[in-house]
């Protein structure tokens, strides 16, 4: 069986989640990107075709007249790759609503297509028209007020999504939130499967193995949090800095380790020195060797994400960290459960944040217990056999059994 998955670029966690599938006897995984790989990719992430296993495929790039990317070429491309299944994401989906003759190609030549999403901030299809009953947050997660004319936007596509989502053959998403909100856009609950996200957890559990050989990189504290991100806005680790410029007051020994870099690097440790905190700031770069990686999440002992994110959260729970956030992408409220292994605090307060912080760093056993906690939701229920198990149902699903995919 072969599958074809439409992607903005090659990210090195979605690489190895790819090879795995790859792995599966019966499954021929292809991956077609843009040339460019620039357009619709985010800023600052980290791409590599190291170690990958299957099959890349670059197509040029340009901008459709609504406004988002598509792939020249494509139909041309699919008739050379003859794939079973496509697996559309994000905004590459659009073009099945906008190309109707690509749709009626597809379905006419019995390729079966999945819509893979998380989804988050889907607001179900009524709340959708009224634009009532959920909140709409821009990308650094602050709320707007709805213009006439963005009202007529948003209701516009929230018809549209009513439309394409009947299209698709089956739909793959991150949440179990799709159960409740997908159907009242038309959409069969048997057509629904969840994968949760999550990297390769046997890589993070081998990486964590030789990470624990090693000699620390820093002295032993119990007063140690970590980030480990891309330095955007959205991320919002300016409001963790002025979180660990509340408390340290209270706790001289506080340090923050941040790992990444990105467009608010500088800004951010300007920030820290107008707080005064640049001696309990660590700002390390980007790492992206796993076992590196791992011995600073080891050194460290609560993970701390203030804005927006999602695959750190696993990472960092398959070390034993427990974990404070807020809004992230949607899989947070799968992964941390409060006063468990975690502590979720309200959206943009500094206020909350800090007591977050502070309910944890008073009780270091507790600290103990809830990164044990994370563990286990690791290694029992959403981890790679997860997401790969999700990915063959879909796969069986919308192949009536044909091969009968299996672990």
């Amino acid at each position: 069986m072969k599958v074809l998955f439409t992607f903005n670029g090659l990210p090195h966690y979605s690489n190895l989640v790819l090879s795995r599938l790859n792995n599966i006897k019966g499954l021929d995984i292809g991956v077609v990107i843009p040339e460019s790989g620039v357009n619709t990719i985010g800023k600052g992430v980290y791409q590599s075709e190291e170690g990958i296993n299957f099959s890349v495929f670059r197509l040029p790039e340009y901008k459709t007249f609504y406004g988002k990317f598509f792939y020249k070429n494509f139909i041309t491309f699919i008739k050379s790759f003859k794939p079973d299944i496509i697996v559309f994401v994000w905004p590459y989906n659009l073009a099945l609503l906008f190309f109707p003759w690509i749709t009626v190609y597809l379905k006419s030549n019995g390729i079966k297509i999945i819509y893979k999403d998380i989804p988050f901030l889907l607001p179900k299809f009524s709340d959708g028209l009224t634009c009532k009953n959920f909140t709409l947050l821009d990308e650094d997660l602050k709320k707007f007020e709805l213009t006439f004319s963005k009202r007529i936007y948003f209701m516009g596509f929230t018809v549209m999504r009513r439309i394409y989502y009947k299209f698709f053959d089956a739909h793959v998403n991150y949440v179990e939130d799709a159960f409740d909100i997908l159907p009242t856009y038309g959409v069969n609950k048997d057509n629904i499967f969840i994968t949760y996200n999550s990297p390769d957890t046997d890589v993070l559990f081998e990486s964590k193995r030789k990470a624990g050989l090693l000699d620390p990189l820093l002295p032993f504290s119990k007063y140690r949090l970590i980030h480990v991100g891309r330095l955007v806005k959205w991320k919002k680790v300016d409001l963790l800095i002025n979180a660990i410029s509340k408390l340290k007051s209270k706790y001289a020994q506080i340090e923050l380790i941040v790992i990444g870099t990105g467009p608010e690097e500088e800004n951010l440790k300007c920030l820290a020195e107008q707080l005064k905190v640049t001696d309990c700031i660590k700002f390390i770069g980007p790492i992206y060797d796993p076992v590196i990686l791992g011995r600073y999440l080891l050194d460290s002992t609560i993970y701390v994400i203030a804005g927006m994110g999602g695959l750190s959260i696993n990472e960092a729970m398959a070390f034993e960290k427990p974990i404070i956030c807020s809004i992230c992408d949607g899989t947070e409220k799968k992964l941390v459960r409060n006063n468990y292994n975690g502590r979720f605090f309200e959206n943009d307060n500094l206020d909350d944040l800090v007591k977050s912080i502070d309910s944890l760093l008073v009780s270091y056993e507790n600290i103990i217990k809830m990164g044990q906690n994370s563990l286990s939701i690791i290694k029992n229920e959403v981890n790679i056999t997860t997401v790969l198990t999700g990915y063959i149902k879909a796969f069986n699903f919308v192949t009536h059994n044909r091969n009968n995919l299996t672990l």
